[in-house]
């Protein structure tokens, strides 16, 4: 049966949305049944091997990189499948923490994580939860509601946007490499596709071509800096990338309509999103 060591009292269980939350690495005697469900939501994240899932009569398995997401108030039953060991964390909570529409009115959800930049962040999410949990610092019940969170925000983005996983992956590379020179044969060879083949997909997936995107992100992060610091046109141009400032001049007026002086001091709102 599951494991639930360490259940928090009542009155600490309301004072937190995170009710319970574990790592475990099961063989396939592992096995948790509720006929009549539970109060609480359950979600999993799987680091290894098998699990199950039975919900309405229907099985559904998780291995590496799932996250299984499991609605209060259904009866189902869980486990290692045969011959497997599961290795899986996981966090019980209350649906009250959770704004409208983060949870979805399924019975049971279990999603994939392609991106490996995704999967490690929703593991470090989990361990956040986990070691919060398990310490009971100050504030310890808002801090792993926060990373519970997380992950449910990540996984509501990647459910509301299905985007495929080596784009996702080319901009979070943009992103974290936005001062560095653009390199399109550097960034197929680390999604593993050809050069022209990711050029096509990324034009096709996101209506931007790479080199526009990363412009995109350059302007939109120096419009940010003459907003909120001192930085002026010409040092927000450098620190974002931009070699040449007539060049990032006309990406600016591109992007804003006007030219960085006149963004900065009179304080444009748009586009920023």
């Amino acid at each position: 049966m599951e494991k639930e060591t360490n259940r928090p009292t009542a009155n600490s269980a309301s004072a937190s949305g995170v009710v319970i939350a574990g790592h475990y690495n099961e063989p396939d005697t592992y096995v948790t049944k509720r006929p009549e469900g539970m109060d609480d939501w359950l979600i999993t994240y799987t680091l290894g091997g098998h699990g199950y899932f039975v919900t309405s009569g229907t099985v559904s398995r998780c291995g590496a990189g799932d996250i299984t997401l499991l609605k209060s108030g259904t009866p189902h039953q869980y486990g290692t499948e045969k011959g497997e060991r599961w290795h899986f964390v996981w966090a019980h909570f209350s649906s009250r923490m959770m704004e409208t529409g983060l949870l979805p009115d399924k019975e049971l959800i279990v999603h994939r994580v392609e991106s490996d930049a995704v999967r490690k962040r929703v593991y470090r999410a989990f361990k956040r939860v986990i070691s919060d949990f398990g310490e009971r610092g100050p504030y310890w019940h808002e801090l792993s509601e926060n990373a519970l969170r997380e992950i449910l925000l990540l996984l509501a983005r990647r459910m509301s946007k299905q985007t495929d996983p080596r784009i996702e992956e080319t901009l979070r590379l943009l992103s974290e490499g936005m001062r560095d020179t653009v390199r399109i044969d550097a960034l197929a060879k680390a999604v593993g596709l050809s050069p022209s083949r990711l050029s096509h997909l990324f034009k096709e997936t996101t209506g931007h071509s790479i080199v526009e995107t990363l412009n995109l992100m350059r302007v939109r992060q120096a419009a940010l800096l003459l907003r909120h610091t001192d930085r002026n046109a010409s040092e927000a141009a450098l620190d974002v990338g931009f070699a040449n400032y007539n060049h990032f001049l006309n990406q600016f007026r591109k992007q804003f309509g006007v030219n960085p002086s006149t963004f900065q001091k009179n304080g444009y709102r748009s586009n920023l999103q």
